[in-house]
């Protein structure tokens, strides 16, 4: 043991305490096999000497090892390295079959990597930013909702507030929700329908997850929301893209897809179309619930921004003129309030409910009752509606703004209409200009935009442009960026 005290260094400036680095260090030696079982250590008061450090610290050691059932303790004897490890052959340098590389780097087991995932990640990050239609953060009630978070983390029954609560969400958030969307969008809902999730992404999930089975067909509009179209994929499901047009999802070319083959779920962004901001005219949201009845496919309608409307009232959700149960509605307080607020909402007849919260358990097993709970209290005291139709005022002046800044400096640039509502415009450069190279430059200069909507020939050199999270005058700042570039 004397000899192998060299190979135990302590490092008295690393972050470590000692006595954990001279048991993490003896376990080196006992898996790599220089100490087998049985083998008798060297005293506590032996090995202190040597490695001059306190003889505590070495008893901390061997407590520590004797705890994990590295070693074992017979009195009067000594301390031994525990007989009942495997005996491990010391290890010999030699050529391994299979380079494992940097263990924190790279898995030593293989994994398949799926490529329907391979997805940039937005990040706020620059300055300036037309972005992909987000809120302004900065006009968010964080101070309402501070001080109802607080009273949530404080009043009340502790082992109910702060236990497990039901995987459907906050019964006190969906009664909110459900009066909140009965009065406004014409739904006829109670709390039992309604499931609270993390966010519209998380419904989809759920939705994929419980309804889709391989092979099973999904028509989407294009073009259309990768963040939909990759969980579709994901479930094994054959994704057909619908064409839309100036108004909005073309049933007729869904009807004949329905003749062809059975179609499982139509995925539909009715109000504010992403990413072109067209609505779903009137006789299309009769045609496309008549075809769900008939055809009996699910409707997964995404109202990610229905409060967002400029022109006159916004139109009602298919799901309110739903009389057959075929439609799953999803919405949430990402664009109401900010994104880092996960907080959204699924509605559905009970049965579906029931069977998607049982399914949200094993993915997560309920969402921050805190934060629902308060948002709740936001409704109740009407701070959420207040907020709402400030925004809508700020951000329409914004969108105006916008529109008209992007006319006078870069109408010969781009071509764009007037959105009803939402929080982006839909442009389209003009051919010549190289759009990537473009977003380039932009960004040296604290600028974001995207680089263009690639997932078709068809809608290249388009782009969304987000307005609403910046104000009048980062708007004219971000617009003569792009202007003095081109």
């Amino acid at each position: 043991m004397q000899p192998l005290s060299s190979l135990i260094i302590p490092d008295r400036s690393g972050k470590s305490p000692l006595y954990l680095q001279i048991a993490g260090q003896l376990t080196a030696l006992i898996r790599n096999g220089t100490l087998q079982p049985g083998h008798r250590l060297l005293s506590s008061r032996q090995l202190a000497s040597l490695l001059q450090v306190h003889r505590r610290t070495i008893v901390q050691a061997y407590d520590e090892l004797l705890a994990q059932g590295w070693l074992e303790s017979q009195t009067g004897s000594g301390t031994f390295v525990a007989r009942s490890l495997p005996e491990m052959a010391p290890e010999k340098p030699a050529k391994p079959e299979y380079d494992y590389g940097n263990a924190s780097k790279k898995a030593g087991f293989t994994f398949r990597k799926l490529t329907h995932l391979n997805r940039a990640v937005l990040k706020s990050g620059s300055r300036l930013h037309l972005d992909d239609g987000f809120p302004d953060a900065r006009l968010a009630p964080v101070e309402d909702l501070s001080r109802a978070y607080r009273s949530q983390l404080l009043h009340g029954n502790p082992y109910v507030r702060l236990g497990y609560g039901d995987t459907k969400g906050s019964a006190w958030l969906r009664q909110e929700l459900s009066m909140h969307l009965n009065e406004t969008r014409g739904l006829k809902t109670s709390a039992e329908n309604i499931l609270i999730t993390r966010g519209v992404i998380m419904g989809i999930h759920l939705v994929s997850t419980a309804l889709l089975q391989p092979g099973d067909c999904v028509a989407v509009d294009a073009p259309g929301w990768f963040g939909a179209n990759m969980n579709f994929v994901h479930a094994g499901a054959s994704v057909v893209q619908i064409p839309v047009d100036q108004y909005g999802l073309d049933v007729k070319a869904l009807e004949m897809l329905c003749a062809e083959k059975p179609v499982r779920l139509v995925y539909v962004t009715s109000h504010h179309h992403y990413p072109t901001t067209v609505a779903l005219r009137a006789d299309r949201r009769i045609a496309l619930l008549q075809l769900s009845a008939k055809y009996r496919f699910a409707i997964f309608e995404d109202d990610y921004d229905y409060d967002f409307h400029y022109l006159s009232k916004p139109l009602l959700p298919l799901a309110g003129a739903d009389q057959h149960g075929m439609v799953l509605y999803c919405g949430s307080f990402t664009k109401t309030i900010s994104p880092a607020f996960r907080v959204g909402f699924l509605v559905g007849p009970e049965d579906i409910i029931s069977e998607l919260a049982l399914l949200r358990r094993i993915v997560d097993r309920q969402g921050d009752q805190m934060l629902e709970n308060a948002i709740a209290e936001l409704m109740q005291t009407g701070v959420i509606q207040r907020h709402l139709r400030k925004s809508v005022r700020i951000y329409r002046q914004r969108r105006d703004h916008f529109t008209g800044l992007l006319k006078s400096e870069l109408g010969n640039y781009l071509q764009f209409d007037v959105p009803d509502g939402g929080m982006a415009v839909w442009a389209k450069f003009h051919p010549a200009i190289d759009l990537p190279h473009l977003a380039s430059k932009a960004l040296q200069k604290d600028l974001y935009f995207s680089s263009g909507f690639s997932q078709s020939k068809d809608f290249a050199n388009m782009v969304r442009l987000g307005f609403a999270s910046s104000n009048l005058n980062e708007l004219e700042e971000s617009v003569s960026i792009i202007r003095d570039l081109l």
